[in-house]
């Protein structure tokens, strides 16, 4: 059967004004959106139907992924730091021995290039750090770490390190770590500080490793030397 010519005018018309019109069309924009405040921590159990750990591994990999977004991508620098700071707050409660939420907080987003919100979410890390520190001496430690050389601030890095040696007592955590304020002093120029702590350390017997004694007498030895007897 064959098609009038009429028809076949008035379709192929058409097709091409609706194809002008989509070509006239400005491209859809893609728009971040915003990172929303999260539900009370009761909503949020309830809603985990009995299964919070669950739930908190399912929360921390969306917000990882917020930056993420259809056909646009998110600096964190732009995140709201408050709300992010409340979300990984929220996981936390969920479940209280994940250590992802401040793994992310001190290696992620404290690793971001605006001092004021690397701040913020170092002072975070530092508040988690004091309800369990033999858990979460690792991002002190770290944390102390950006205080040091990204942010260039060592009061901020001793305050940390001073924390992981008063707090951070238990077997499982490492001797460097809690030697971190010994060594920050010395940058300091606080040398008298540092010999009498390191002096302490020697003395109280609990290094035992004849290697790291041999290493923390050298240090020892050195702090004060000019840089002449230190190559002796």
């Amino acid at each position: 059967m064959s098609v009038p010519a009429t028809v076949l005018g008035i379709l192929f018309a058409g097709l091409s004004l609706q194809i002008a019109w989509h070509g006239a069309q400005a491209p859809r924009q893609a728009r971040a959106e915003r990172l929303p405040a999260p539900p009370h921590t009761g909503l949020l159990q309830a809603a985990s139907l009995g299964e919070p750990l669950v739930c908190s591994r399912l929360i921390m990999l969306w917000l990882q992924a917020f930056d993420n977004q259809p056909g646009i991508s998110i600096p964190f620098r732009e995140l709201d730091y408050g709300r992010v700071i409340d979300w990984l707050e929220r996981i936390l409660r969920l479940d209280g021995r994940t250590q992802y939420p401040l793994l992310a907080a001190s290696r992620v987003y404290a690793e971001v290039p605006v001092p004021t919100k690397q701040r913020r979410m170092l002072q975070f890390v530092y508040q988690q750090f004091l309800l369990d520190p033999n858990r979460h001496w690792p991002w002190m430690a770290h944390a102390a770490f950006v205080a040091k050389h990204r942010l260039k601030d060592l009061p901020l890095a001793l305050k940390y390190a001073k924390a992981l040696t008063d707090y951070a007592t238990g077997t499982e955590v490492p001797h460097w770590a809690q030697q971190m304020q010994i060594f920050l002093l010395e940058d300091m120029g606080e040398v008298e500080s540092a010999k009498v702590l390191l002096g302490g350390l020697i003395e109280s017997g609990n290094i035992t490793d004849p290697h790291e004694l041999r290493f923390l007498k050298g240090r020892l030895q050195g702090l004060g030397s000019s840089p002449k007897e230190k190559q002796k």
